[in-house]
């Protein structure tokens, strides 16, 4: 019957997912760490674990030779043949009595009172290696759901640092991870965006975030299956996490309205993005080849008289009517910032009404000055 000790090793190697063999391997190096401490020399010792018992022993080996150079400035890992075929096993008969120099044999130097030693030194191995063998399993679990959106429950918030449970782990979202519209209090639910998972000497680290941008994408892709499917690309995104952001989609099968594909019917599919986001606004356009078009849906809602583009230094020139210029400003420039983030051009927007006068004043302008 195998002893309480093999039992319980082999129960918690099997709930912590971790290998037997692992374990016992672990311990068996530990003990000869311990036995090492107390006979300080240089004899090869092994240890190893009975199966049954759970009984440690503690091994010297050594080899056999006729006869000890007298060059030789350790001998402590050889036996003279003669000594090793008289060595005796617990039942008092010689255990190599057909021993051959050259041959490796053992002897047996267990201490009397190993087993508590062996005893303290397991626990300690098994505990530090079920601990990293659970911090590799939390790391490869979530490097593998890098750039994906969990659940979780708010344990608690230090210094402003948002500190969350995700299936048994501990997450961190900093401040600059966070919404600043949001409030975060212990005991709330919420879906986080995995940002990144570091493998650190603590244990794995996972930095989680409600204002990163992909996390727009992964709430398009759950909640447009044209999107998860690929019929409807993602082309760009611009947000400001908490007021505004805008989407440029692009349909990939003839036949598909992009645009309308991610409002939905009646809007709902889109509006369960904004009710995910606490009512974050957010403007879906359509991607353009045409980069003037493109600005100019861009600029959504407000609508666009005329778009020039110049290549050299990547600027747009925007006409809008009068009444459009503050929309397509936006409160603070958001629109127009977010429009440039989104198409990567700078955007310079005029009313209709400016762009004429401005116009009217170059052709009146003189060519030369009157001489005196």
């Amino acid at each position: 019957m195998k002893s309480e000790f093999v039992t319980a090793i082999t129960q918690l190697a099997a709930e912590k997912g971790v290998p037997r063999e692992m374990v016992m391997e672990a311990i068996q190096q530990a003990l000869v760490s311990a036995y090492k401490q107390h006979e300080e020399d240089s004899r090869l010792i092994t240890a190893e674990i009975d199966n049954d018992t759970g009984d440690p022993h503690v091994y010297h080996w050594l080899t056999v030779v006729e006869d000890i150079p007298d060059d030789v400035e350790d001998d402590s890992n050889l036996i003279i043949l003669e000594q090793a075929r008289t060595l005796k096993g617990p039942d008092r008969q010689p255990l190599f009595p057909n021993a051959q120099p050259g041959d490796q044999i053992y002897e047996d130097v267990t201490p009397p009172q190993f087993g508590r030693i062996a005893a303290q030194t397991a626990k300690q191995v098994v505990m530090q290696k079920l601990r990293d063998a659970e911090r590799r399993l939390v790391f490869n679990q979530f490097a593998e759901r890098e750039g994906e959106i969990v659940h979780g429950v708010i344990q608690r918030i230090e210094a402003g640092t948002v500190i969350i449970e995700i299936d048994r782990a501990e997450a961190v979202m900093p401040r600059t991870e966070q919404v600043p519209t949001e409030r975060y209090y212990q005991g709330q639910r919420l879906r986080v965006y995995v940002a990144e998972v570091r493998d650190t000497p603590r244990g794995p680290q996972i930095i989680v975030s409600r204002a990163h941008r992909l996390m727009l994408r992964r709430l398009f892709e759950q909640e447009v299956p044209e999107i998860f499917s690929g019929a409807v690309e993602i082309k760009a995104i611009a947000r400001e996490a908490g007021f505004r952001s805008k989407v440029a989609v692009s349909a990939r099968q003839e036949g598909i309205d992009p645009v309308g594909s991610c409002v939905g019917v009646r809007g709902v599919r889109i509006q369960n993005i904004v009710n995910e986001l606490n009512g974050e606004k957010i403007d879906v356009v359509e991607w353009n080849e045409d980069a003037s078009q493109y600005v100019a849906n861009a600029l959504s809602p407000a609508q666009v008289s005329h778009v020039t583009i110049d290549e050299a230094s990547r600027t747009a020139k925007v006409i809008v009517p009068e009444r459009q210029l503050s929309l397509a400003i936006g409160k603070e420039g958001q629109n127009a910032r977010l429009a440039a983030k989104l198409t990567g051009w700078r955007i310079d927007i005029k009313s209709d009404v400016a762009a004429a006068a401005a116009a009217a004043s170059e052709q009146t302008e003189p060519v030369g000055g009157a001489r005196g």
